[in-house]
């Protein structure tokens, strides 16, 4: 049975979110993803959602003031509108500082984090830490609001815990002191990514306030996203792990909602090719440090063909742009000769969250 959409559904999706005056003309978001959105990710993403706001990488505002230059995760390319500059911190003062180079830089918006669990960032007073300081985070956001001519957004969780779920007094907060958007990860902080992400919370802080929300949490495929945002009421939907491999998935949604009709899928083949482009594009931006970074996404990319665990197992220890082709030239190859083993539907490489990637 094919995926259906209401038109209920379709003509509150087709209307532009306005964000603190600013229109934007898709309501599925690309997440921050600290070391996958960088530059190049992005722009393989923004080729299938062109409307589509996208983040750039989480940036750390005290390093911002210390710093004698921009770092490269803040830089905003030519056509990459509409796109939110995340900033991540406990300080306003620094926040406010950051939000105003994100501005310069050519941020539509300045997101706060105020959901990221890693505890190297938790322990500093930043991310997710900030839901026990509702104080903090308000001034944060009042500070932010004050310094900046753009929107001023927030990327959230439920709470610290299950025993610590503060969210429609936090998000309140939030709202009153300047935020023109929340956006919602359905799990508290002590979940991490395990479990369902509890849609029910994201209707009820819907419901809670007068800024649009956007759901966050297990948004995998078209059909999660409708039945999240039937379920949740929210004003659209935000993209996260499982864009890892496959920067297709916002476009696909995107067009779901706006026409009812499902794009074709890409095959294993479009697949990898699309990892030989990201390398590429890696090597060209980054040189040797972006051959690194292509370890994790190679073996996001490599999967549902006969032998793709051998090759991922291989890409993930490339040392250059000539080792990593030659692989994935002989994975297309692999892919167009041997049919799909059951094993390998059921494989989720994308669980390997911990390579070094901070998810928000």
């Amino acid at each position: 049975m094919s995926l259906q959409l209401s038109p209920q559904l379709q003509a509150r999706m087709a209307q532009p979110l306005e964000i603190g005056g600013v229109k934007i003309f898709s309501r599925v978001f690309q997440a921050p993803l600290s070391g996958v959105t960088d530059k190049v990710f992005r722009g393989l993403v923004r080729r299938f959602a062109p409307q589509s706001l996208v983040y750039t990488e989480m940036v750390n505002a005290t390093g911002l003031h210390y710093a004698r230059e921009l770092p490269r995760i803040m830089e905003v390319g030519e056509g990459e509108q509409p796109i939110g500059i995340q900033l991540f911190d406990c300080r306003p003062h620094f926040l406010a500082e950051a939000a105003r180079m994100a501005v310069d830089e050519g941020a539509t918006l300045v997101d706060i984090n105020m959901g990221c669990p890693v505890n190297k960032i938790t322990r500093n007073g930043g991310g997710s830490a900030l839901l026990r300081e509702p104080d903090t985070a308000a001034r944060i956001v009042e500070a932010v609001a004050k310094a900046v001519s753009v929107p001023v957004t927030v990327k959230t969780r439920l709470g610290w815990s299950d025993q610590e779920i503060n969210i429609l007094d936090f998000a309140y907060r939030l709202q009153e002191a300047g935020a023109q958007l929340l956006t919602l990860h359905g799990r508290t902080r002590a979940q991490g990514f395990n479990g369902k992400a509890r849609w029910d919370w994201i209707r009820r802080v819907k419901e809670h306030l007068r800024i649009p929300v956007i759901a966050n949490g297990d948004i995998f495929s078209a059909a999660a996203a409708v039945k999240c945002l039937e379920e949740t009421g929210a004003d659209g939907v935000m993209c996260s792990r499982g864009t890892m491999g496959y920067p297709f998935l916002v476009g696909q949604i995107d067009y779901f909602l706006k026409t009812g009709q499902e794009r074709p899928a890409p095959t294993p083949l479009d697949r990898i090719q699309m990892a030989l482009e990201h390398l590429r594009g890696l090597w060209e931006y980054k040189g040797e440090r972006g051959i690194r970074q292509a370890r994790k996404h190679m073996t996001w990319y490599i999967k549902d063909f006969t032998g793709a665990s051998q090759f991922r197992a291989l890409l993930c220890r490339i040392e250059t742009l000539q080792e990593g082709e030659a692989l994935l030239l002989q994975a297309m190859e692999r892919c167009q000769e041997a049919p799909l083993q059951p094993e390998e539907v059921t494989e989720d490489s994308n669980s390997e969250i911990e390579q070094g990637i901070l998810l928000p």
